[in-house]
């Protein structure tokens, strides 16, 4: 039998409306292409990438904008034909200012670069050969936090992966993009997990689902029966937020614990998104770069929710308008999920490769309301999956006192909203931590 039960019960968690509903039983749909991207040139963790192109170039589909500037960065390529605009500042979803590449697309269709490499070609390729494709395609974390997948792919030396995950949890409410590529891409998804496998010598995986989603549980464990896959296997999760982070879906598979400051290769585990583990196969078998990804347009304030391919660049309304537009009583847009996302001013905002999620919210699914002092209550450490003390920490932060906060292990909270979703007085919390951890980065290391 390839369906395993999660073993371990992560602590804390909390269980918000998930209203999957909306968006779940949507076929993927592709956006026509916009007459103009803005590709940001911050796509991914650590240092942006560097335009290789200028005002007034024509570019063609899958050329190199950007290339990575340092260890931690990644390439980022031209989704279409077209011509340069400008390249400009701009601003990100998360309020920061980005680089921004504006193409004036041809609004032709573009010859796909498909079937470059035989599918079955990579089984012979050296693990530094298909390392070196993954870089030149640009993968990074389609989940969210835009990890270079290249150098997650390369642990050091004395830290040995035994086990891989495959994170198809997709834990946030609304989103669910993820479980429409299990459905609609099985055959991807598990030869990307088999690439994976090969580079990091693997034997033992498992694909992470929660227990909500029994179609593509069902699904992907006949797709592995018939086709004699042994080594991985389905494993079922509670539906319990964050139960799609790392390091609560590694405890929850193998009962192993990541130290505090450490990262899931401490304990011999690699974790990748099922958004990445397919941009892995495309970038290895088909040789295509990251250039589109498919994001969820969902909440009660959008006519028509939907998962939708676009490129990267493309602006939120135009996501909007394929949807059937916003309705009057639409209060709030987030970019990602409404627990981990940021609530946007403009639906001029660009995607990247790493939005999950658009949702256009009413009235009837948001709160407003103001924050009122600590009732020191327990909630936020009942529900903190990381077993903080969040009403501590964010009393430290309000005081800028950000080294008693360092001590209380700030910088191990993982920003999931558990806690600010548990409070009863309403206290921005997360936002606290978010101020912290800002100005411990900033500050030189000792």
């Amino acid at each position: 039998m390839n369906i395993l039960k999660a073993k371990f019960k992560i602590h804390g968690g909390v269980h918000p409306k998930y209203r999957k509903e909306l968006a779940r039983d949507e076929e993927t749909k592709r956006l026509p292409l916009p007459d103009i991207l803005r590709i940001s040139t911050t796509q991914h963790l650590g240092a942006p990438s560097k335009p290789v192109v200028k005002k007034g170039d024509y570019v063609k589909k899958y050329q190199l904008l950007a290339e990575a500037a340092g260890f931690i960065s990644a390439p980022v390529h031209s989704p279409a034909s077209g011509t340069i605009k400008d390249i400009v500042t701009g601003t990100g979803a998360s309020g920061a200012p980005v680089t921004e590449i504006i193409l004036e697309t041809n609004n032709t269709s573009d010859a796909e670069l498909t079937g470059v490499y035989p599918t079955d070609e990579w089984q012979k390729l050296s693990p530094e050969t298909i390392l070196n494709r993954i870089r030149e395609a640009g993968v990074v974390g389609a989940g969210g936090a835009g990890f270079p997948t290249y150098v997650k792919l390369s642990p050091p030396p004395d830290k040995k992966i035994e086990t891989l995950i495959i994170n198809g949890a997709e834990c946030e409410p609304y989103l669910t993009a993820d479980y429409r590529l299990m459905l609609e891409h099985p055959e991807c998804l598990i030869a990307g997990i088999q690439i994976i496998c090969k580079v990091l010598n693997v034997t033992e995986a498992y694909i992470a689902i929660e227990d909500n989603k029994p179609e593509a549980i069902e699904l992907l464990s006949k797709y592995l029966e018939d086709k004699k896959i042994e080594n991985i296997k389905v494993s079922t999760l509670p539906t319990y937020y964050p139960q799609g982070a790392e390091k609560q879906q590694i405890y929850s598979i193998t009962g192993r614990e990541v130290p505090s400051g450490g990262l899931p290769a401490d304990v011999g585990v690699l974790v990748e998104n099922t958004g990445t583990t397919v941009a892995i196969y495309n970038a290895v078998i088909k040789d295509l770069p990251f250039i589109e990804r498919t994001t969820t347009v969902s909440g009660y304030g959008i006519e028509t929710p939907s998962n939708v391919i676009a490129p990267i660049g493309t602006p939120y309304q135009e996501l909007i308008d394929f949807c059937g537009g916003a309705k009057d009583d639409v209060k709030k847009i987030i970019s990602g999920g409404p627990m981990m996302g940021f609530a946007q001013a403009t639906a001029e905002t660009t995607t990247t490769k790493t939005t999950s999620g658009l949702l256009l919210l009413t009235a009837k699914e948001i709160s407003q309301f103001e924050s009122s002092p600590c009732i020191s209550c327990g909630r936020c450490i009942a529900a903190c999956p990381m077993n903080l003390m969040p009403a501590e920490l964010s009393q430290f932060c309000e005081a800028e006192d950000f080294e008693s906060a360092a001590a209380n292990r700030v910088m191990d909270c993982m920003e999931c909203g558990c806690c600010a979703f548990s409070c009863p007085a309403h206290r921005p919390l997360v936002q606290h931590f978010r101020t912290a951890k800002a100005f411990l980065r900033a500050q030189p290391k000792k």
